[in-house]
């Protein structure tokens, strides 16, 4: 019998996120700060508006596009939050989850052998799509002593005839690393010099401390060269509700829905109805969510480095990213051991590229209460482990 399998995907390896929280799960007694996922329920009013979706019978499909009013509520909440303006019925889709917006994206972008430029760390389902839509990925590796900010010369320098796309991962997973204004700038005008475009994942938009998250759409003549991917999942608490949406340049958007129409149809019915009320009114909710979270992020970094492990300052999402070079192991060594002994799962940096060596993803998703028993499990295990 023939292989029935595509070569190009038995290659691609499986999620080192996924391998920890399989076992923790059966695992008794163990705390995971592994999962990118909020520990707040969905705020009742937005469960409530998709149970009344129910109750109302809309369980059909809607347009593949995405529900109309959604879309418009999408480019409201763009232009109020962020100062982008896009139309709803030429350049904004809904997808299933963030996820399937980077997906597509690539897919109806690349063109087989075409390059992407890629900085890493950075969210694990980069790589596997760009591949699986016959690009090629270039890895920017980012560096700690530049907090994981990416620069124009690292874009110029990885740069070919070759090379089509920039993934713009900030706020970033893992490592939390933001880009100001100031630091996009430069960015844009070796962009446009080389002539690339842009899918800008925005995803943690919403969490940025210290500052108001600023997309490289927003910059003159950006527009036209950006796929902006966000969604409801970490912003809103609706991971299972499985719903993003990209905005970009019509002819982009437009051959994205044709691929979702066919692949797709259209993002699950009750989701968008929930998803439009916390549009209209989940500002309240974002910001609560966001306050509890930089108080973690504070508490969080602070007992990090109290107890040896050194950890820059990150200023988005809800990941630190701390540095544990000193104790001689590898982080998959580190992971690995403090789950077997501690109890405790997080995610080895290396999970999220190569250049995430000596470092580990911690997630402070998760209650005050949770991360100070982990924190003190880790810390025993740092005391037993230290080198010399």
């Amino acid at each position: 019998m023939r292989d029935p399998l595509n070569k190009a995907i038995v290659d691609i390896k499986p999620s080192g996120i996924r391998k920890f929280f399989d076992i923790v799960t059966e695992m008794k007694d163990a705390i995971s700060l592994g999962v990118g996922e909020p520990d707040f329920d969905t705020p009742w009013h937005i469960r409530e508006e998709g149970i009344y979706s129910l109750e109302r019978g809309r369980g059909h499909y809607t347009s593949n596009a995405g529900l109309k009013e959604l879309r418009i509520e999408i480019c409201n909440y763009l232009e109020r939050r962020f100062n982008l303006r896009y139309s709803w019925d030429k350049e904004t889709l809904v997808t299933i989850g963030g996820s399937e917006a980077i997906d597509v994206a690539l897919r109806v972008m690349l063109d087989r052998g075409d390059e992407v430029l890629l900085p890493q760390p950075s969210y694990v389902s980069y790589e596997p799509c760009i591949l699986m839509a016959g690009g090629k990925p270039v890895v920017i590796e980012l560096k700690e002593e530049d907090e994981f900010k990416l620069t124009a010369d690292e874009i110029r320098n990885a740069c070919t005839d070759r090379t089509k796309i920039l993934v713009l991962p900030f706020p970033n997973n893992p490592t939390g690393s933001i880009m100001t204004r100031e630091e996009l700038a430069p960015i844009v005008e070796i962009v446009k010099e080389k002539d690339l475009f842009v899918i800008s994942d925005e995803i943690y938009a919403e969490l940025t401390y210290g500052g108001k998250h600023v997309s490289i759409a927003e910059f003159d003549g950006m527009k036209e060269r950006t796929v902006v991917i966000n969604g409801f999942s970490k912003s809103y608490a609706m991971t299972g509700w499985r719903l993003g949406y990209a905005c970009g340049p019509e002819n982009i958007i437009r051959q994205m829905t044709k691929l979702h129409q066919f692949a797709i149809m259209c993002a699950p019915t009750t989701s968008q109805y929930a998803a439009i009320e916390a549009l209209k009114n989940g500002d309240a909710d974002v910001e609560m969510m966001c306050d509890a979270y930089e108080k973690r992020r504070r508490f969080l970094l602070h007992e990090l480095r109290r107890m040896g492990l050194p950890c820059f300052e990150a200023r988005g999402a809800f990941y630190v990213f701390p540095c544990i070079k000193s104790l001689g192991m590898t982080s998959e060594e580190f992971a690995t051991k403090l789950l077997m002994e501690e109890k405790v799962a997080i995610v080895p940096g290396t999970a999220f590229g190569d250049s995430g060596e000596g470092f580990l993803r911690v997630s402070y998703a998760y209650s005050i209460e949770k991360i100070k028993v982990a924190l003190e499990r880790i810390e025993r295990f740092v005391n037993n482990h230290k080198v010399g």
